[in-house]
């Protein structure tokens, strides 16, 4: 096939691309990051249509970032450059992946299902809610769209910005660990091999269009609860420093993932303490090169 990946640089993506190359794919990498980068919101995208699947990756992440000045470059990556990237597809009709975020649903009280009402809560997730909009509009009108929610995922290569990032590398600097909020917050903390893998299933797979797929691992487990586990792969304390709780950061995501086993036979089976003895043995390695 011949895949084109946006937001190819980024965590998720570069993981995508290298899978994707490796089963012997014909990948094109798309971002606007480096040399020759594309912008979606302004760049010319019929070159991108002449594909057989799309994997939209690129946008604007963090639910922190989202807030102020932040909410229009929420709005300029993640809608814009989506209801243009759609456009340029409307007459090729690619196989059309649309990464979504577990962040739609606001704060769950059960497993979340695809069909649940959403609660966006922040600009981003806002943001996210309307691509998804965006793509079953286009979706009615014929184009091949999936939508995946993806749910906090965590692995090698994870941006600075996020969580685990964060209390890996305090705790190899033998530095407090920055904890937003009280710590009880609880995630369904997801491998970034088992999001690929169900991304490339998603792209491989012909699905109703406007198929919409949780991608999850089914338990949620605290902030707390992680940073002990990082501690304690690391065999180091790992003492917090208080920080208040970000605006729109809701106290839990649970990913219901019945759908996508039906659909992609797929299931998330990277427990948190192998993944996690994975993203700080990546973490360990940068620091020797």
């Amino acid at each position: 096939m011949r895949v084109v990946v946006t937001g190819a640089a980024g965590f998720i993506g570069g993981h995508l691309v290298h899978a994707l190359t490796g089963q012997g794919h014909d990948v094109v990498p798309v971002d606007v990051a480096g040399p020759g980068g594309c912008d979606l919101a302004t760049d010319d995208l019929a070159p991108l249509a002449d594909a057989d699947v799309i994997l939209h990756l690129a946008g604007r992440p963090g639910v922190r970032a989202s807030w102020g000045e932040g909410a229009a470059a929420a709005f300029r990556d993640n809608v814009t450059a989506t209801a243009r990237l759609l456009s340029a597809c409307s007459a090729t009709r690619p196989r059309f992946v649309l990464a979504s975020s577990s962040s739609v649903y606001g704060s769950a009280a059960h497993p979340c299902a695809e069909d649940d009402p959403i609660d966006p809560r922040s600009p981003y997730a806002v943001s996210k809610a309307e691509a998804e909009r965006l793509a079953r509009e286009a979706a009615a009108d014929g184009l091949p769209v999936v939508v995946l929610r993806y749910f906090s995922v965590y692995g090698p290569r994870q941006r600075p910005d996020m969580a685990f990032h964060r209390f890996i590398e305090a705790a190899l600097d033998g530095t407090p660990v920055p904890l937003y909020g009280d710590g009880t917050q609880s995630r369904s903390f997801t491998y970034v091999g088992d999001v690929v893998d169900a991304t490339v299933r998603a792209a491989g797979t012909p699905l109703p269009p406007g198929t919409v797929l949780n991608i999850g691992h089914p338990t949620t487990t605290s902030l707390r609860d992680a940073l002990d586990r990082i501690a304690a792969l690391l065999g180091t304390p790992a003492p917090t420093v208080p920080k208040d709780a970000a605006p729109g950061d809701v106290a839990r995501t649970w990913a219901g993932a019945d759908r996508a086993a039906e659909l992609l036979g797929w299931t998330a089976t990277t427990g948190l303490d192998e993944g996690l003895a994975a993203q700080i043995a990546w973490h360990r390695g940068r620091r020797c090169d």
